[in-house]
């Protein structure tokens, strides 16, 4: 006799990412593909190599001009990049 104890695989997944505290580190990575597509092209190609450590996005780049604009633009990325992950997930940004 079977048991009729069923789930679907996204509620165990779910339930296993929850257990295993792995929701936060998810929400990263799905940012950091993001990049691109709240960036834009060409922001992307001067850029490289994110991570994000202690609430802290870090940011390589290949040129001094996009890193100047992009340090201008840090808060507004900061905010657009929460607005993504759905809560305050990134406090601080640094390029470098």
């Amino acid at each position: 006799m079977r048991k009729n104890n069923t789930q679907s695989i996204s509620d165990v997944l779910r339930s296993f990412t929850r257990e295993n505290n792995l929701d936060r580190k998810l929400i990263e990575l799905d940012l950091i593909k993001s990049w691109e597509a709240v960036m834009g092209k060409t922001v992307a190609r001067y850029t490289g190599n994110l991570y994000i450590q202690n609430s802290t996005l870090f940011v390589e780049t290949t040129s001094p001009i996009v890193r100047n604009e992009l340090l201008m633009m840090k808060e507004e990325i900061r905010v657009r990049l929460n607005e993504i992950a759905g809560e305050e997930l990134i406090k601080s940004i640094v390029f470098r």
